[in-house]
């Protein structure tokens, strides 16, 4: 895998134009198509989950290199390109209520591949992944863009946060077919660390999740939060949420789970109530968790702050080379063809400067 970086990701107003977007995916299926003929279908999952990969190829097929719409355009078009009869890969889900409803687009979807009996593991592969990135990883984003990419053998996720008071996004990238809780990222695109977080997917966190777990089996979280309570009204920095769902962590309990995963895919263990086991395996138990944002990554030209972000310029080299060889090759009109490496070209110069 290439090693990725961050990207400044604001939130823009409007919709892409219809000429735009016609010419998107003209352009993305060839370039599409080359990648899984030249190089296999395992080749492509890589690819797309790769941070700058997904970046350069809405930067090639038109989008400008720092907007937030990149995503939820780059994702409507590989759909609409995808999921044809031409390719053996679906893309489920979407924005808003588009992501609501990859459960019914997976159960679809997998009929026509042909793997109707992987429908119920890929919507868990689903669930899981909305969960990790919006209760297991609290960096306070929440979760509006969700998609699964699948076909008979490989799956991605790509998923996008917003913070509703800086007004910024960050792309959260699955490495292709992870399951599981675990440093599930190839990369997450942001703006900035945030020193707020709560990231129970790390390393790090392997011990708090696992006393987490044994917290809930055991029954008597109602005691421990009673005591946590009680701890930090003398300790300064931590937010204990005032409301959980005590029903969830019930059903929790009488599941007895073995997993931390199936923990997490409990209905109703949300956000505070993640948040509040997380502090009573911390503060009551000394299970530590990770405070450090997973969002390590950038290969922005320069922050908010205007100082620039280390860029990573081998792998950016190396994706550059594969996107112009990939547009070179690809059935496309020479006026489409030469508008791309144009636009590649404006991306290479525009990173150094």
């Amino acid at each position: 895998m290439l090693s990725v970086n961050s990207i400044y990701l604001p939130l823009h107003h409007g919709k892409a134009p219809y000429w735009l977007l016609g010419r998107m995916k003209k352009l993305a299926k060839p370039i599409v198509s080359l990648i899984i003929e030249e190089f296999g279908e395992r080749e492509f999952f890589e690819r797309i989950s790769n941070p700058v990969f997904f970046q350069s190829l809405s930067n090639v097929l038109g989008f400008d290199w720092n907007s937030s719409g990149s995503t939820t355009v780059l994702t409507g078009v590989l759909k609409s390109v995808l999921n044809t009869p031409d390719f053996d890969i679906r893309v489920a889900g979407g924005k808003g209520k588009e992501g609501l409803k990859t459960p019914e687009h997976i159960v679809k979807f997998a009929d026509e591949l042909g793997i109707g009996s992987r429908a119920e593991e890929l919507i868990e592969t689903s669930r899981l992944a909305a969960k990790v990135d919006n209760v297991t990883l609290q960096d306070g984003y929440d979760v509006y863009h969700h998609a699964l990419i699948f076909s008979p053998k490989y799956c991605v996720v790509i998923q996008q946060g917003m913070n509703s008071y800086t007004r910024l996004a960050r792309r959260y990238h699955w490495k292709p077919c992870h399951i599981g809780v675990e440093e599930p990222h190839s990369g997450i695109v942001a703006v900035r660390k945030e020193s707020n977080v709560m990231d129970l997917s790390a390393r790090e966190s392997r011990e708090n999740r696992e006393t987490v777990l044994d917290v809930v089996r055991d029954g008597n979280f109602r005691r421990d939060y009673s005591r946590l309570l009680s701890v930090v009204r003398y300790r300064e920095g931590f937010t204990v949420p005032r409301r959980i769902d005590w029903e969830a962590i019930e059903k929790a309990y009488n599941l007895q789970p073995e997993r931390f995963e199936e923990l997490l895919l409990v209905r109703g263990v949300g956000k505070g109530a993640m948040r509040a086991l997380a502090l009573i395996a911390d503060v009551i138990y000394n299970a530590k968790y990770s405070t450090q944002d997973p969002a390590k990554y950038c290969f922005a030209v320069g922050g908010k702050d205007g100082v620039p972000f280390p860029v990573d310029r081998q792998s950016y080299d190396e994706i550059i080379d594969f996107m112009r060889d990939a547009v070179k090759q690809a059935e496309l009109g020479r006026f489409d063809k030469v508008e791309a490496l144009k636009r590649l070209q404006r991306f290479y110069n525009l990173k150094w400067k």
